[in-house]
């Protein structure tokens, strides 16, 4: 009996030390051992290939975050990131390095409730930042363009006062803008407001194209809230209230395609692609996930793919994000746990994954 104890004894404690070990070290993709923190920003899970890693260290300052993050944007050329937040009296918009070191925040009043930003001309000596507003007050429905130091430059739709109109040009809470390199714009327009539109503007801002019906047909759309163009001019939307991806032709405007099987359990909040053009980046904002999906070869839509998926705690809720053209690194802003998050590629060099 008591050799049977003692068995017994050595058996708990290596049950024991091994949920403590698992305890210790999940949640960190590299095997390292997560921080102690009273936040949400360090567990998360990899499912499928891993292709991200959580960087630890960005932000050094998180306590900087005051209010919900909903959009980032990175200019790759200057390594700066800018962050948009929500809340009474919190600067709208925080600007760190790419290594996490915080420079300055935006005390503008022309912003009151951003949703989504997008950095043009990164390699220009003038890069600017568009943001969409959609708040219900004198500043709102419109779409703006900001100096790197937060200085409005000029402003899309009609401030303050939502619409349908193109001439002159009116939004109801527009949920995000993609510009091409070549100046031409493509603005999703209907994050829950009377608008469910794809918008392409010339570079002068005349409208070329546009999808303006609300339904689940093709080229319809419920609440279209992201947008993004490939090099071979596809025009890629989250149709989050539809549960689906849909493809557009960036000429003609012509449909091209669909995804929705991989977006059974939740809708798609955000559409960008890997700077190596081998992955779209996915968020589900309900199941706090961001996922991976395999893209598509040129003339070909076909079905999407999962290739890799990052497993955020609960109540993260992930909203939109951006990539870093040259490091590839993947940032994330994330309403719930109120901070912006960075992942990199496990592997960096010449390759980006």
């Amino acid at each position: 009996i008591k050799k049977r104890s003692h068995w017994c004894l050595i058996a708990s404690g290596m049950v024991s030390l091994v949920l403590f070990m698992t305890l210790l070290y999940s949640g960190s993709s590299d095997g390292g051992l997560r921080r102690n923190s009273s936040r949400l920003r360090h567990d998360y899970q990899l499912m499928g290939r891993p292709l991200y890693k959580l960087d630890l260290g960005w932000p050094k300052n998180p306590e900087i975050f005051t209010g919900e993050v909903f959009c980032v944007a990175v200019n790759q050329d200057a390594a700066v990131v800018y962050v948009a937040q929500r809340g009474a009296n919190v600067p709208k918009v925080l600007v760190f390095t790419t290594e996490g070191e915080f420079l300055m925040s935006w005390n503008t009043t022309t912003l009151e409730m951003p949703h989504g930003m997008f950095l043009a001309d990164a390699s220009s000596k003038d890069p600017t930042i568009w943001i969409t507003d959609v708040g219900g007050g004198p500043y709102g429905h419109s779409i703006k363009q900001y100096s790197p130091s937060g200085k409005l430059l000029q402003v899309l739709g009609t401030p303050g006062k939502a619409g349908s109109g193109l001439d002159p040009l009116q939004f109801d809470q527009p949920a995000e803008i993609f510009v091409h390199e070549s100046g031409e714009m493509y603005i999703v327009d209907g994050d829950g407001g009377m608008n469910n539109r794809l918008i392409k503007l010339s570079k002068d801002q005349k409208v070329l194209w546009m999808h303006a019906e609300k339904g689940q047909g093709l080229a319809q759309f419920y609440i279209p809230h992201s947008v993004s163009v490939d090099s071979a001019q596809r025009v890629w939307v989250a149709d989050r209230g539809n549960k689906r991806i849909q493809v557009f032709n960036s000429i003609t405007g012509d449909w091209l395609g669909t995804w929705g099987s991989c977006f059974t359990e939740d809708a798609p909040y955000s559409v960008r692609l890997t700077p190596d053009k081998k992955y779209f980046v996915v968020v589900q904002l309900n199941t706090n996930q961001i996922t991976l999906l395999d893209a598509p070869p040129v003339g070909l839509i076909g079905q999407c793919k999962v290739a890799s998926v990052i497993q955020l705690a609960e109540d993260v809720k992930p909203h939109l994000v951006d990539l870093d053209l040259k490091a590839g690194a993947l940032y994330v802003a994330e309403i719930g746990a109120q901070q912006a998050q960075k992942f990199t590629p496990f592997s960096l060099g010449g390759s980006l994954l």
